[in-house]
């Protein structure tokens, strides 16, 4: 045998209460159109723009980042010459870097 749904429960909320309901939800969404992220999302041109501010910070600090670690693993690298192998690799890497950097000059 099924039971009754409870009146309580499945009973449709007052429509007072209703209201209600609906006033807070326009004030809260008021407060949120407020907001600094919603001002500046206004706007397709701002979005794009902002994105494409984003990606160039990040692009950069992506470059910066790999080219100071590199150089720092290089460096340390060629720190190591009391290893046969390391030692010999990196005094080599050294060796082409430095030759690119004075070759590369331009002719002064």
């Amino acid at each position: 045998m099924m039971s009754q749904p409870d009146e309580t429960s499945g009973a449709a909320p007052n429509p007072s209460g209703l209201e209600a309901e609906v006033r807070a939800l326009r004030d809260e969404l008021a407060f949120l159109r407020q907001h600094r992220m919603f001002v500046i999302y206004q706007s397709v041109w701002r979005i794009l723009l902002f994105r494409f501010a984003v990606g160039m910070a990040v692009g950069l600090g992506t470059v910066i980042g790999a080219t100071v670690l590199l150089s720092l693993i290089i460096w340390s690298l060629s720190q190591i010459e009391f290893l046969p192998i390391i030692g010999e690799w990196s005094a080599q890497i050294a060796q082409e870097i430095e030759a690119a950097i004075g070759g590369g000059g331009g002719g002064n």
